[in-house]
């Protein structure tokens, strides 16, 4: 006779990515992850801008077939279009869901693509105007004769 294995349930894993010197935010980020039902959080303190994120891939390996990724805001997965992407197939490939609580964002729903893939467009937007301000402020401080970085080192 065949055995039957009941249908495994997945759990839901927490991402968070935090500041340093932002511990508000941070706590009520964990904490919205813990009330959402997040049985184990991936905790990251590295730039959302970066890929090498060693809890974000930590998590990606972890993943099982009927988990569910959840983040607080979505930027706080990634502020790249690119890697939002990437980190969806991923999901999608370990047969995972995601969710992100503040946008309401729920991958398993054919809304709930269109909207990440629309709300993650908005975050890599925010990042390239916030890169265009960066340069046009060091620009300005260097027509001013201000110069930026750090100070030279003195000699004995």
């Amino acid at each position: 006779m065949k055995s039957t294995k009941p249908a495994s349930v997945g759990v839901l894993l927490g991402y968070a990515r935090v500041s340093k010197g932002d511990e508000q935010n941070n706590a009520l980020q964990t904490k919205a992850l813990k009330v959402a039902g997040c049985r184990r959080l991936f905790e990251e303190t590295a730039s959302g801008g970066r890929w090498d994120r060693p809890e974000l891939h930590r998590l990606l390996d972890h993943l099982r077939e009927g988990d569910t990724v959840v983040v607080w805001k979505l930027d706080r997965l990634s502020r790249s279009l690119k890697d939002v992407l990437h980190i969806m197939e991923r999901i999608a490939e370990a047969g995972a869901g995601f969710r992100s609580l503040t946008e309401n964002i729920d991958t398993t729903t054919p809304a709930g693509r269109m909207m990440m893939q629309m709300v993650g467009s908005f975050a890599e937007f925010e990042r390239a105007m916030i890169r265009e301000r960066t340069s046009a402020g060091l620009a300005a401080a260097r027509a001013e004769g201000r110069i930026g970085g750090r100070r030279k080192k003195l000699d004995a």
